[in-house]
């Protein structure tokens, strides 16, 4: 099948990074950072988010994130979505200058697949208030996919973002971004849903979750991907597909974490205490499960 010919290209060419015991790593996707007007479906998350990763920096994760973390469909310019949302970058660029930052392109910011256009928009930026060009990831280089290899047991993760072979978010790419940013951008804010995106269309999602499970059992390999917008964390007797799920849910955001050798699916949220102060917590929603347990034998 195409989507697997397409997952197997993009493993072929991914960054290998070793891991151990004292690796830890979260990974978000499909953060879809926009604008801050009605119609970025982040902006209502950007506290809970930014708090979260504020959580990760001070505990020594890597940040590894899944693919669309901006949202280049709707909005030509990335220069307005990094002013819309300073302060998430300013802290991704702690994650970015302490070498424990990570980024893949997905289908809605596939423009970063090009050099040059990371070069001009992700090495440096125009600082507003000072009056000067400042850095911001200089040298980055985004990925399409990472391959985790454990160092004590045989275990190789595959992280992609997940698009590969969806023929409408994958090969016409582009006339689906020009649909967004010039149609179902202003659908979204009174409530249209666009049916070609597989967070919306159920039918779609579970067709593409089938392809992955393929490609695990053909090509043996524990898979982290996004796209889809659904957790997915296996149960003991299923496949090792794993789904981070994304940050733009109306109550709250999903990841995955690798710590102490455990993987664990984990979600981050608004709540009230006892006295109606709201709050933001960490929940573990899945797991956490042993690496151990998705070696090959």
């Amino acid at each position: 099948m195409f989507t697997l010919k397409r997952l197997m290209e993009a493993y072929d060419h991914a960054k290998h990074i070793s891991v151990n015991s004292q690796s830890k790593y979260i990974f978000f996707s499909d953060v879809h950072r926009g604008d801050n007007s009605l119609a970025d479906e982040f902006a209502h998350n950007q506290n809970v988010y930014y708090h979260a990763l504020k959580y990760y920096l001070a505990e020594g994760y890597t940040y590894i994130e899944v693919g669309d973390g901006d949202e280049l469909w709707e909005h030509s310019k990335f220069s307005v979505i990094r002013y819309a949302h300073s302060d998430v970058f300013m802290l991704l660029r702690d994650f970015f200058d302490q070498n424990r930052f990570i980024m893949l392109y997905g289908n809605h910011n596939m423009a970063f697949k090009n050099p040059k256009h990371i070069q001009k928009h992700l090495f440096s930026f125009y600082d507003e208030y000072e009056e000067f060009f400042d850095e911001l990831f200089p040298g980055i280089h985004v990925e399409e996919a990472v391959v985790l290899e454990h160092e004590d047991f045989p275990l190789e993760i595959f992280v992609v973002h997940g698009h590969q072979g969806d023929f409408i978010n994958d090969q016409i790419w582009p006339i689906m971004k020009t649909l967004n940013r010039y149609f179902w951008r202003y659908f979204h804010i009174v409530g249209f849903q666009n049916p070609a995106s597989p967070a919306k269309n159920a039918h779609k999602r579970h067709k593409i979750e089938i392809n992955y499970s393929k490609f695990i059992e053909t090509y043996d390999k524990m898979l982290i991907v996004g796209h889809t917008h659904r957790p997915k964390f296996p149960k003991p007797d299923e496949l090792p597909y794993f789904n981070t799920g994304c940050c733009i849910h109306p109550r709250n955001i999903t990841g995955l974490e690798i710590v102490d050798d455990q993987i664990a699916l984990i979600e981050w949220r608004i709540v009230p205490d006892d006295t109606g102060t709201l709050k933001i917590i960490r929940r573990v929603i899945r797991g956490p499960r042993p690496l151990s347990d998705f070696s090959r034998k």
